[in-house]
């Protein structure tokens, strides 16, 4: 992690740009398996992980070939393109990107962009997103090079590493973590990044241990300590990359909205990693022994040191007394505090939906 990493003067930064700004991936994870349905094939996982890294025409050609399609890459191309079109403007910043971004051109650290999606797929993706344009100082997409990944050409961890950079890696959980082994840094995501580690201006938003976050707002099933959120709607809005302990509100049907403290890491099940979400409310009521639904709403990162030698922690960490004590402090703060709808019915503590309020 990143409290063992030595101090290094960084002068400029480079962003990958799916999956470390922006959770593309996430938006278009079904693209593939739903194009290779109506060829009557079914996607391999294994062989899509093979891909990782790989530039437009170099995936095109070995998925064509992996799946024995009846297309040319270039038809393969041609068609499942604008599938993807229609989901870029879906896909959201990763938590503390915007946040990142900000800092370093508040204190005038330039940052150029790298990424293997062509240029205009670049432009197609961020062109959404307000000033993200007009921040790099460079943006250089795989047609722009003569050598993919992992040549030092387009940055990734490995070309990183070949270009003789300093590399921090926000690896996609459910990819694993071996391939970014080789970098110098592994975290959980953007908000675990310490600027002033590598010689870069210290982040000044922080309010002690805690940090105010643009709201996750869930929904799902309470049952045993445990939040079950609805993949229909809950998990689109919360990236792989989201790890740890944060802080919010919580509503139960017809209960009144109470502080808790949530825990968030994934289990392994069946091979695959699953989300598992703990929430403790703050209220001293036991609703631990309750079973319903309920509604999240994040709006803070709780900061805890750890060291696991480089290797990221993915089982959920444990809701000490402490965590709740800084956490209970946090949420009667102006930066974290929260302001029901016009639907709040004072005498029965009853609210149809949270509207935030945040220093952010």
């Amino acid at each position: 992690m990143e409290n063992s990493c030595p101090k290094t003067r960084v002068f400029a930064v480079i962003f990958d740009l799916d999956g470390t700004l922006l959770n593309t991936e996430q938006v278009t994870k079904d693209i593939l398996k739903n194009f290779l349905a109506k060829y009557g094939k079914i996607q391999d996982n294994e062989k899509e992980k093979k891909r990782l890294g790989m530039t437009q025409k170099e995936s095109a050609i070995t998925i064509v070939d992996d799946y024995d399609l009846p297309l040319t890459p270039e038809q393969f191309t041609r068609e499942i393109m604008p599938m993807y079109y229609g989901k870029w403007k879906e896909a959201k910043p990763v938590p503390g990107a915007d946040r990142l971004m900000r800092h370093l051109h508040k204190h005038g650290i330039q940052f150029a962009l790298a990424s293997n999606s062509l240029s205009k797929n670049i432009d197609g993706k961020i062109s959404h997103h307000d000033g993200w344009k007009e921040r790099f100082v460079a943006i250089l997409g795989s047609d722009q090079v003569k050598s993919g990944k992992p040549s030092p050409d387009i940055v990734g961890v490995k070309a990183g590493k070949s270009a003789q950079m300093k590399v921090v890696a926000v690896p996609s959980l459910q990819i694993g973590t071996d391939t970014f082994s080789v970098a110098d840094s592994i975290l959980h995501s953007l908000l675990e990044f310490q600027p002033e580690l590598w010689g870069l201006p210290q982040f000044e938003d922080w309010v002690g241990k805690t940090l105010p976050i643009e709201p996750i707002n869930l929904s799902g099933i309470f049952t045993d300590g445990l939040f079950h959120a609805y993949a229909d709607n809950s998990l689109t809005v919360l990236p792989d990359q989201i790890w740890g302990l944060y802080l919010g509100w919580v509503k139960f049907d017809e209960l009144k909205v109470s502080k808790a403290v949530i825990s968030i890491g994934w289990s392994l099940c069946c091979c695959n990693f699953e989300r598992k979400i703990n929430v403790c409310i703050l209220d001293g009521s036991n609703h631990n022994v309750y079973d319903g639904k309920m509604q999240v709403l994040i709006v803070g990162y709780l900061q805890r040191s750890i060291s696991e030698d480089n290797k990221l922690i993915l089982n959920n960490l444990e809701i000490l007394d402490e965590d709740k004590v800084t956490a209970d402090a946090a949420l009667s703060l102006p930066a974290f505090s929260h302001k029901l709808c016009k639907s709040f019915k004072r005498e029965d503590y009853v609210v149809d939906d949270f509207c935030v309020e945040s220093e952010i």
